[in-house]
């Protein structure tokens, strides 16, 4: 029998970790190839992790709730004999614990003395939190107290602190401490955390622990607020011709194509354009740098059965017509609903667009996606009696209007660009022609 190492996989573009969630399988257990074996959580998304190789499960390296760097050994297999893989056991063994410690970067009788030195029992009170030894390295070397590490959100298993989660604190601290001109003023949360105030709760109450995403979803809506200027602009636009298009369309549609023809293309399609007239809205800021991107990919905000919202990219969107946009919405709002989207599926979008009239909602203020610098909300489309200019003058009729509401970040988009952005949008979706072929 031979021993192969299971490594850590790259999930996605910037991923470079992942923490363990849960293990499928035991150890002991046979595993078929390409067989799932463990639920791996990023940044980004849950995920299943299947076998490389088809054999035993033999050694477990790392546990549920670690966070272990890509390309790091979580697993031996015994697979049967070849010529390639026929290595001595006792050094895949002794690679794979040595790679072991060395992403953690700590010795065992270091992990014990910063265990110690952090006790449990001193951090805040009803922090039961499980801290890795790198964390509590990293604590101890920044010389971050108790009570201070206790208050700091975690995105991991259990709302457990990542080294993710640790390094973010001690930029935005860093931060903060540059931007303070005052020793007394009240500093800024850097993470996410609920704040600790005297309440009363009575017998009927219910208390809802929050779950990861949840946790994620709280921390970035907190620091997009902290660091973009939020302003947002509203326009109403007359999509009367999108609807009566749609409404001649959606039966011949639905039986060629075997899926609904929803609205949010039309959207997708007009925004693209307007990217196109207006590129400065297709950036990102990088400290005093501005970063202006080629690609125009739209992440599409999806209503999760959950409640939470997660947000898949539309690549190349100004590249796909009514009918790809079409498809492609479909396919990733599916698959993100039953979480089968990769990580890649959800990073590298460049604007963003949320349908809260899917919701009922006329309009909304959405909140930014960093690294992105603008957002656009659609509300749902309503029948209202408006003024139409004609040839022979001015008639009341009734028409399907909805209102546009683009969020954009002040530092970098200026009224008049953000104001002209969502006009040109509004423009698009009123000059749709009723005579566009299916």
């Amino acid at each position: 029998m031979a021993n192969v190492e299971m490594l850590m996989p790259k999930m996605g573009e910037s991923i470079i970790e992942g923490t363990i969630l849960t293990w499928l399988k035991k150890e002991g257990d046979f595993i078929e190839q390409d067989e799932s074996v463990l639920e791996v959580a990023t940044d980004k998304v849950d995920t299943e992790v299947p076998a490389t190789h088809a054999g035993i499960l033999k050694k477990i390296l790392a546990k549920e709730g670690e966070v272990v760097a890509v390309g790091a050994p979580i697993a031996i297999l015994e697979t049967e004999p070849d010529s390639s893989d026929s290595q001595k056991t006792s050094e895949v063994e002794v690679k794979a614990s040595g790679a072991k410690e060395e992403l953690l970067s700590i010795a065992p009788e270091q992990s014990a003395a910063l265990v110690s030195s952090f006790s449990q029992e001193e951090l805040q009170d009803g922090d039961d939190r499980f801290y890795s030894p790198l964390v509590l390295s990293i604590a101890k070397e920044e010389k971050i107290s108790k009570s201070d590490l206790a208050k700091i959100a975690g995105s991991g298993k259990d709302g457990r602190v990542t080294k993710q989660d640790i390094l973010v604190y001690l930029k935005n601290r860093g931060e903060q401490t540059l931007e303070r001109s005052d020793a007394s003023a009240k500093a800024v949360p850097s993470t996410y955390s609920a704040p600790r105030v005297e309440m009363s709760i009575s017998a009927q109450d219910e208390i809802i622990e929050m779950d990861r995403m949840r946790k994620m979803i709280a921390q970035r809506m907190v620091d997009s607020k902290r660091i973009s200027a939020h302003v947002t602009s509203f326009v109403e636009a007359d999509v009367t011709n999108i609807v009566l298009w749609r409404n001649k369309v959606k039966d011949a549609y639905k039986k060629k194509e075997g899926e609904a023809l929803t609205f949010t293309p039309f959207f997708i399609e007009a925004v693209a354009k307007a990217i196109k007239d207006f590129p400065m809205i297709n950036i990102s800021v990088d400290g005093e740098k501005i970063i202006k991107r080629k690609d125009i990919n739209i992440g599409v905000a999806v209503a999760l059965p959950s409640g939470n919202l997660i947000v898949p990219v539309v690549r190349n969107a100004d590249q796909l017509n009514l009918i790809g946009l079409s498809k492609k919405i479909n396919d990733i709002a599916n698959r993100a609903r039953i979480n089968k989207l990769s990580p890649d599926e959800l990073s590298g979008g460049t604007y963003t667009v949320s349908n809260v009239g899917s919701f009922g909602n006329v309009m909304g203020t959405p909140i930014i996606m960093q690294p992105q610098v603008a957002i656009l909300a659609v509300g749902a489309i309503q029948k209202k009696p408006a003024v139409v200019e004609t040839p022979t003058g001015d008639v009341i009729a009734i028409r399907h209007k909805m209102f546009l509401s683009h969020s954009y970040d002040h530092r970098v988009v200026d009224g008049s660009l953000g104001g002209m952005f969502v006009r040109r949008v509004a423009d698009y979706l009123e000059a749709f022609d009723l005579d566009t072929e299916l």
